[in-house]
């Protein structure tokens, strides 16, 4: 089903549902579409599901970092008025997740991350010498995914254009430095958020290692595997990932 975006303020914005606010945070290429599944289901199981355009390519380069778009959804969850909120995050939408919880941990009930970047990136601004050859952008999207037909030509389209933007690719290369420079290694043992990992056996972008670093150093978090899947267990396997994080929020009474 597809969702229209609300424009409220500076804020752009999908929004369904009742009940429990759940802010899913995208990743750098991932356009707000990769969560239609979680949209269906959650906002159809008692929660409000909210999907913020996170200001990626649209602040100034010296904003354009992991703090400053903590701080932007911070304001942003003060603009709605939310309280408990959940948040979930895939790739540097897990980032942004984890560091906005490290600073602003008080409105926090929860967080899911699936491919968070935090710990460790080995493709995230990296590769994009021949950005003009349309066939090696596909390759390298494809490699997000364990099934490369999941890279579908309107994902590649977007990511192709998105890296031959000069003013995008600047701020892509921007990002990937501020992701290495916001390590969260020494901050996580101090998060007692309960948090959810959901990862897949087959990511290559944040290796399965980096969701057993990240259980490790969490000291209230639950790991849960995916088979055959990728960077973006959400997109390759919704219904194993709604029913993995549904399962999790109901045990822990959320």
């Amino acid at each position: 089903m597809a969702y229209n975006l609300k424009k409220e303020g500076e804020y752009n914005y999908i929004e369904a549902g009742e009940g429990t606010p759940i802010i899913v945070l995208h990743g750098l290429m991932g356009g707000l579409s990769n969560f239609d599944a979680v949209i269906d289901y959650f906002s159809n199981n008692g929660y409000k599901i909210i999907i913020p355009e996170l200001p990626v390519y649209t602040m100034s380069l010296l904003k354009t970092n992991v703090k400053s778009f903590s701080k932007y959804l911070h304001e942003f969850i003060a603009f709605k008025g939310l309280k408990n909120v959940i948040l979930l995050g895939n790739s540097l939408g897990g980032h942004i997740g984890l560091y906005h919880t490290k600073l602003y941990s008080k409105n926090i009930k929860a967080l899911v991350i699936t491919g968070s970047s935090g710990l460790y990136e080995s493709a995230m601004g990296g590769g994009y010498t021949k950005r003009s050859d349309y066939e090696v952008i596909k390759k390298k999207a494809q490699e997000v995914f364990y099934d490369p037909d999941v890279a579908t030509k309107e994902i590649v389209d977007e990511v192709y254009a998105t890296v031959n933007d000069r003013n995008k690719l600047i701020k892509t290369l921007a990002i990937a430095k501020s992701a290495i420079r916001h390590n969260m290694a020494k901050d996580l043992p101090k998060m007692h958020t309960p948090t959810c990992i959901i990862w897949g056996k087959n990511d290559i972008v944040t290796p399965p290692n980096v969701a057993d670093e990240f259980h490790e150093l969490l000291p209230d978090s639950d790991l849960f595997w995916i088979d055959k899947c990728g960077h973006a267990a959400m997109m390759e396997h919704p219904d194993e990932f709604n029913s993995i994080l549904h399962k999790w929020l109901l045990d822990r009474n959320l």
